[in-house]
């Protein structure tokens, strides 16, 4: 297993142990700390992370859900190659499902709904700290669809949520900046209640989002 960089839990106190070393191993899985096909050894994280096996094991689990792990019998944890066209596939959904459910939401939005985005996109755009804004960034996003009366179409997005999404204001150059404008551009469409603006200009955030992933990915690999 890779020794070229140091672990390191943050405090997160509504999180539990194991959320904690999941986002750790997955930014270093992201970041390229762990190479495809390296084998991740639940004693050497557990003791590099300064926990016990248990919320090691139970974040190697929710890693394999996200695809960014393999579990093999008798191998344990291996990581998966990230693929442009897992990107494409993902992103590729997230734009036309969370159009969908963004439209339907925007009509059943209260005034609470739209304050408590309001108070997001301000928060995003005076965030110092990268965390802060991914967690802004992920509650944002949820709140967009929260409102969306098609349950199933907010289970799908919930999923293809999991995993890469999440991290990608780390993963971007200048992502912030470009989210945070976006952001403000989608909270004005809702604030004067048209769903369909909303609607496009979340498919055009999310779509230029996976353009810049796949391009970074590409440009990793030449």
């Amino acid at each position: 297993m890779s020794r070229k960089f140091e672990l390191r839990l943050e405090s997160h106190e509504l999180d539990t142990l194991h959320i904690k070393v999941c986002r750790v191993l997955r930014e270093a899985i992201l970041r390229g700390h762990f190479q495809p096909g390296e084998r991740l050894v639940q004693e050497e994280l557990a003791s590099s992370l300064g926990v016990s096996r248990m919320p090691v094991r139970e974040a190697l689990r929710k890693l394999e859900t996200e695809g960014l792990v393999i579990i093999e019998p008798h191998r344990g944890a291996i990581v998966k190659s990230l693929s442009v066209e897992d990107i494409q596939e993902i992103y590729g959904l997230r734009s036309q499902f969370e159009k969908m459910a963004v439209e339907m939401s925007v009509e059943h939005m209260e005034q609470d709904d739209i304050d408590q985005l309001e108070e997001l996109v301000v928060a995003m755009e005076q965030s110092k700290d990268a965390t802060e804004f991914i967690e802004c960034n992920i509650e944002f996003h949820r709140l967009l669809i929260s409102r969306c009366p098609w349950k199933r179409l907010v289970n799908f997005i919930e999923t293809l949520w999991n995993g890469f999404p999440q991290q990608t204001p780390q993963m971007l150059r200048d992502q912030t900046e470009k989210s945070n404008k976006e952001h403000r551009e989608i909270l004005q469409a809702i604030k004067k209640g048209n769903a369909a603006e909303a609607g496009k200009l979340v498919h055009g955030h999310i779509k230029r989002t996976g353009d810049n992933l796949v391009k970074s990915l590409q440009e990793s690999l030449e």
